[in-house]
């Protein structure tokens, strides 16, 4: 008998302790009732299913940034088809099946809070507050796996002084779609919905904070968090809230998803820190999606002289 011992298993496997008995619990009950296809594939051991093909609709006039990197990029369909999005399932493999009629038109977005100028955008007039730029970024995900993705978007700093934040402004908070009839992840909790994340507003307004509408020169496929996300290239992952339909300036630091249900794993900041250890993990190697052998990671994904400077005078073993 062979016992596998935990640094045999592949990080990107290993589910989030704060959804582990939710989703045993999802798994028992539907194998009782027979009705639910995730419980039997995860059971009967099946391989996942197969890729699904995004005809996309393209991105017209994308202009290319001088802030991308030169490395590999991701095959269009492990990006596509591996993807963290928990409002559809905790399954990696599922939320591209399961988002396949996710309705995003129409979709707006609400702007709020300690602003000048707040305001509701339709998705479409948001596309089209600035020239949409392709930024080839990578990315590292607290599981220890990576990708390096085409994504197409502008600043979200030009958001930010459109709607010119007041005195009071110090954090942006992004609030996501909620709607547990298109949504089966939602019905098996998990977190505290609708999912919230935040930043410092000179976090947001640093030139790598991405308004994102795309990638590989298409809308966002439903996955990957259509139609509007961010994007944050020296945070992990989970920081890039998909499905935006609210952005609140705030006075204090808001709650986040992660950091509420687990606070001693997932810090308000999650700067990329190989030196900072997940509890149940390392932190200090990762493997790129499509990819066998692991690399090393990189002190804020490798994005230390963009960002750096943002975090002088912190303890970020503490400000994790």
């Amino acid at each position: 008998m062979l016992i596998k011992k935990s640094n045999d298993i592949p990080s990107s496997e290993i589910t989030p302790k704060s959804v582990y008995l939710n989703r045993r619990r999802f798994i028992t009950g539907a194998v009782a009732l027979g009705a639910s296809a995730l419980a039997v594939r995860e059971l009967s051991g099946l391989l996942p299913p197969p890729p699904v093909v995004y005809a996309g609709v393209k991105l017209p006039g994308l202009v290319k940034s001088p802030l991308s990197t030169s490395e590999t990029q991701t095959p269009f369909k492990d990006v596509t088809n591996y993807n963290n999005y928990f409002e559809f399932s905790t399954d990696k493999y599922e939320p591209a099946h399961l988002a396949v009629n996710f309705r995003t038109r129409p979709w707006t977005v609400k702007v709020e809070g300690e602003v000048l100028k707040p305001k509701v955008y339709d998705v479409d007039q948001l596309m089209k507050m600035a020239a949409l730029e392709e930024r080839i970024y990578r990315h590292r995900c607290v599981e220890g796996w990576s990708i390096v993705v085409p994504w197409a978007g502008f600043p979200l700093s030009v958001l930010i002084n459109q709607v010119q934040p007041t005195s009071k402004a110090k954090y942006v908070q992004f609030l996501t779609a909620l709607d547990s009839n298109q949504m089966p992840g939602l019905r098996y909790g998990g977190l505290d919905w609708p999912y919230s994340e935040g930043l410092r507003l000179d976090e947001a307004m640093n030139p790598l904070a991405l308004l994102c509408f795309g990638l590989y020169g298409e809308a966002l496929p439903n996955q990957n968090g259509a139609p509007v996300r961010v994007i944050l290239p020296w945070k992990y992952g989970f920081k890039s809230g998909k499905s935006i339909v609210k952005i609140r300036f705030v006075e204090h630091q808001p709650p986040t998803a992660w950091s509420t249900a687990t606070p001693s794993e997932y810090g308000f900041y999650s700067n990329v820190n190989p030196e900072v250890d997940h509890p149940r993990w390392s932190q200090a190697t990762e493997r790129r999606l499509g990819e066998y052998m692991k690399r090393k990671t990189l002190m804020f994904n490798g994005y230390g002289d963009q960002v750096a400077h943002l975090y002088t005078g912190m303890d970020l073993r503490k400000n994790y």
